[in-house]
């Protein structure tokens, strides 16, 4: 049930408090924060006399009067441009007064509410890639020739998307084949990664954050690659007349994809839960300096602030 009420609330975009427990907030790097409704679902749909709205943010200050914020008069925030040093807790105290009908009594009420809220990134993807092609015997010295040619060709194919290919190697394995002789295949592997050289002129074109235009091109890349290989299965049946020595195995293309959050953020399935596939800034006391997906303890925490790359 609360489920349901929470999604159909983020599709206005307000974020209702609770008073039992903090509200977590997710917000995409350099966007704008959904409004954050100082009261709860209930108390929003009852007439409230006099409110008045008190909002901190994560530094102890006031927010009123800020540059970065959108207050409106009745009481919600919204935090602009959001970066990752904008993350930690908004609290608001709400204050307001009930008038009792008989005697017109009249006294004040104050609630408070805590809302969370992460800067995060969508992850990074790049693809593990593995082919196989058959081939002579294990010792041809033409082995490691065609797997450096395979390796220029894959590139070309890819240059043009600011993507190349990483880690690349093979291994060769012989086996036995029921009721056949003994067979050899080149068991291919390499990364497809969309940081080739110049990718980040490219990421200038698009404004502010470049994960998306990045995914789009490894994506792309991924499927030309893909393409590529089948490609041969057909050319193989169809066009040649002997086999070539090495050739590809139909059917052997496989693509996995990996994911990698930029330094400062990482994934946390369990703190995250809502925001699960998402890069979240690291906490307070822990930091990520390079492109792991995992926030690393801080052995001394002198890290007070979100996003930490060191310590």
């Amino acid at each position: 049930q609360e489920k349901q009420l929470s999604v159909d609330l983020i599709e206005k975009n307000d974020v209702y408090g609770d008073t039992r427990h903090e509200v977590n907030v997710y917000v995409k790097v350099f966007t704008n924060s959904p409004f954050l409704v100082c009261m709860d679902l209930a108390r929003s749909q009852e007439e409230v006399i006099d409110p008045k709205y008190l909002w901190i943010g994560p530094d102890g200050r006031n927010l009123e009067g800020q540059m970065y914020v959108n207050l409106t008069e009745t009481g919600k925030l919204m935090v602009m441009g959001f970066k990752e040093s904008m993350s930690g807790a908004y609290t608001c105290t709400l204050s307001h007064k009930i008038i009792e009908t008989m005697t017109q009594e009249e006294r004040e009420v104050v609630e408070a509410y805590k809302f969370m809220v992460y800067a995060y990134r969508e992850a990074d993807h790049a693809y593990q890639v593995f082919v196989r092609y058959t081939t002579k015997e294990c010792e041809l010295p033409a082995n490691s020739r065609f797997f450096e040619e395979l390796k220029k060709i894959v590139n070309n194919i890819i240059s043009d998307l600011t993507c190349h290919i990483i880690e690349s190697s093979y291994k060769c394995h012989s086996f036995k084949r029921p009721k056949q002789g003994l067979g050899h295949e080149l068991f291919v592997s390499f990364q497809v990664n969309p940081f080739a050289p110049g990718w980040v002129e490219v990421c200038h074109q698009v404004p502010y954050d470049c994960e998306d235009a990045t995914n789009t091109r490894v994506q792309e890349a991924k499927d030309r690659i893909g393409e590529f290989f089948n490609k041969q299965a057909y050319v193989l049946k169809h066009e040649f007349q002997t086999v070539p020595t090495i050739h590809y195995v139909d059917n052997s293309f496989s693509a996995t994809h990996i994911d990698s959050c930029r330094p400062g953020f990482g994934k946390n399935d369990l703190t995250h839960k809502n925001c699960a596939s998402c890069c979240v800034v690291c906490d307070p006391g822990t930091y990520s300096p390079n492109n792991d997906v995992t926030c690393q303890i801080c052995t001394r925490p002198r890290v007070k602030k979100y996003g930490a790359r060191s310590c």
